[in-house]
């Protein structure tokens, strides 16, 4: 099975982790604050809070922003449902903006037009979550305009999309938006086995965001209510979780960002290869938009089905039995049973439910060889014949 993901692990991450597994920190030593570093170095931005998954991350910037009962929080509907599941954890209510169908990211068309609506029955958005699907970064100037003209605060989900860049500049730095957010599940661009991060400019949120993934415990006296008992002595100073990343992770993490630029370039030699490779089959390739260097996460391509004859599901059933590990990202987040009873209902977003009927992701990592790509198009033309 050629896998749609995979993890690129060299003998210089497994030293890394060997090295803080003989040491005297396996948990909060010093590899997370030096991985938490070398994030925020690279991405041009004042500070990082690591922490044990990307959901966890999300979670912490929404409270972070006061996200609470009553507000509402606005996303894509094209994404993992922890997008979205985030603002449900603090309370709110959750609505969606349709994608634009050539980059399928969230519309700034859609969104100001949703905004306008809003405005008009006061119900406008605390928070908006735009995802960089496949790691192609949305129109962050665009919504940043949006953000200021209508005040909400911004979350860029990059899961997708660290070593990316918005306008030649890092994804992460935060010039469009109040925190952003990495993921480093193994199929990511770099893995820290689970783990995630969010990024700042501003350095109280990051403090509040370093209290909520510590159990809201502080040992610094200056946040505390009084003197100290003793050298023993914290305090909880607000509701916080058990949302720590390890030394373990961060080294492993700190070790892969050495060879991040590299993993991402070998994603677009692939990406170009596989752009050539499909140009005569009936699928429609990825578009990238100029002002994006994408991170390419994921290649999808989309089915052009009144061409083919078969369903989607008859191709992707027809790859899978001949090994080839593809994946569908994703199914609208509001059609999960969860959301519709909610009350969401079919409709609620058209070209996300065109996206949905066509999409297949096809197998995207840096170790995919020619011969495996070779055979992941030969298998695909076979699927799509009539």
């Amino acid at each position: 099975m050629i896998p749609y993901g995979r993890q690129d692990i060299s003998e210089s991450d497994i030293q890394a982790v060997v090295d803080v597994l003989r040491s005297d920190f396996l948990t909060q030593g010093p590899a997370v604050p030096a991985f938490e570093k070398a994030v925020a170095d690279y991405c041009g931005v004042g500070h990082a809070v690591a922490v044990n998954s990307a959901t966890s991350a999300l979670h912490i910037a929404c409270l972070t922003l006061g996200v609470s009962k009553g507000d509402v929080v606005w996303t894509s509907p094209i994404t993992f449902v922890a997008s979205a599941n985030c603002a449900l954890y603090c309370g709110a209510d959750v609505d969606f903006v349709d994608i634009d169908p050539h980059t399928y990211n969230l519309s700034t068309e859609r969104l100001a037009e949703k905004l306008a609506q809003a405005e008009k029955s006061g119900r406008l958005p605390k928070v908006v979550i735009p995802v960089h699907l496949c790691g192609q970064p949305c129109d962050m100037a665009g919504i940043h305009a949006l953000s200021q003209r209508y005040g909400f605060k911004i979350i860029e989900d990059a899961s997708h999309a660290i070593g990316g860049k918005y306008r030649d500049e890092p994804i992460g730095n935060c010039r469009y938006s109040d925190i952003t957010v990495f993921s480093f599940h193994p199929v990511k661009i770099i893995t820290t086995g689970e783990g995630g991060m969010a990024l700042t400019k501003d350095a109280q949120s990051a403090r509040h965001m370093q209290l909520l993934r510590s159990h809201g415990i502080t040992r610094d006296e200056s946040e505390m209510t009084h003197v100290p008992d003793g050298p023993w002595y914290y305090q909880q100073i607000a509701l916080g979780f058990n949302y720590r990343m390890t030394d373990i992770q961060a080294a492993l993490g700190l070790s892969q960002m050495q060879r991040l630029d590299d993993f991402v370039a070998k994603r677009h030699a692939i990406a170009k290869r596989y752009d050539q490779l499909l140009a005569d089959l009936p699928v429609i390739t990825p578009w990238r938009h100029p002002y994006g260097y994408s991170g390419m996460h994921l290649y999808v391509i989309c089915l052009k089905l009144n061409q083919i004859g078969k369903t989607r599901r008859g191709v992707f059933e027809a790859l899978r039995a001949a090994g080839i590990g593809v994946n569908l990202h994703y199914i609208p987040v509001y059609r999960q049973p969860y959301y519709v009873n909610l009350g969401f209902k079919d409709g609620l977003c058209p070209e996300a439910e065109q996206y949905y009927t066509e999409a297949i992701s096809l197998p995207m990592y840096p170790g995919l060889t020619d011969e495996q790509q070779d055979q992941v198009v030969s298998t695909l033309r076979k699927a799509v014949s009539a």
